[in-house]
């Protein structure tokens, strides 16, 4: 399905961009795993990757909060590859705690990683696609960026970001045949929420409909459709993908 795709996926090392990577290389792109401190996990996942028998997959360091490491993330890409035809932001970092117990320094960390990192990259990879007249961005956003929750108010800000960033540049970028579209992930397994009480868990599934944790493949699965040609004329979306917790 991405037969010949450049696709960059940043904070590619575990959850949701672990299992995008992997379904990526399976539908036959080219795959760069973009991580900061988890090297590790970036190795096993290209290990993993190069052991199915898909492309072989590249890494490249680079903390995406940083307009020099982006910078030259985007121009090794481009002496690597030549071109970029999938982005998929997905690097991001949760901080939860009640609106008058928030630290300035919470807020700014994931301003940081989950606004500034994500303009960043869009920005680069926005003038690559604009030359090639192609191109396909998905951003990660969350429910509670477009529906909120109590004891999120900074990262549901961070995340409602996402949105706003979506349309806007869904609509400057469509001229160049570049789509832009959202995904908004609700209640899944993945280290954010690994170490959730089980009773708060329970809860929390008593609120999805399908009455189950979504799977970081379940997220992926929607990745996918965005990044390929299925999905050529959607733009401008964000799309739910949490089971029916909210509507």
């Amino acid at each position: 399905m991405l037969q010949g795709k450049v696709m960059l996926i940043t904070g590619a090392g575990r959850g949701i961009g672990r299992a995008t990577a992997l379904l990526a290389a399976e539908n036959h792109a080219q795959v760069i795993v973009n991580y900061n401190n988890s090297e590790d996990a970036a190795d096993e996942l290209l290990a993993l990757i190069a052991e199915k028998g898909y492309n072989a997959a590249v890494k490249i360091r680079a903390d995406v909060s940083k307009e020099d490491e982006v910078k030259r993330m985007f121009k090794e890409i481009k002496s690597q590859f030549g071109r970029l035809d999938i982005l998929v932001n997905n690097a991001g970092i949760m901080r939860n705690n009640l609106l008058m117990m928030t630290r300035v320094d919470e807020l700014n960390s994931m301003y940081d990683i989950n606004c500034k990192g994500t303009f960043l990259c869009s920005q680069s990879a926005a003038k690559m696609m604009m030359k090639q007249n192609s191109g396909k961005i998905v951003n990660v956003s969350s429910i509670v960026g477009t529906h909120g929750n109590n004891g999120q108010s900074a990262y549901s800000a961070s995340k409602s970001f996402i949105v706003g960033f979506t349309t806007s540049t869904a609509k400057e970028l469509g001229r160049y045949n570049i789509t832009v579209n959202a995904i908004a992930p609700g209640l899944i397994a993945t280290d954010m929420t690994k170490d959730l009480k089980e009773e708060v868990r329970a809860e929390l599934i008593d609120n999805v409909a399908l009455a189950r944790i979504g799977t970081p493949e379940d997220v992926a699965k929607v990745v996918l459709f965005l990044a390929s040609p299925l999905a050529d004329y959607v733009s401008g979306q964000v799309i739910g993908v949490d089971g029916c917790q909210v509507m």
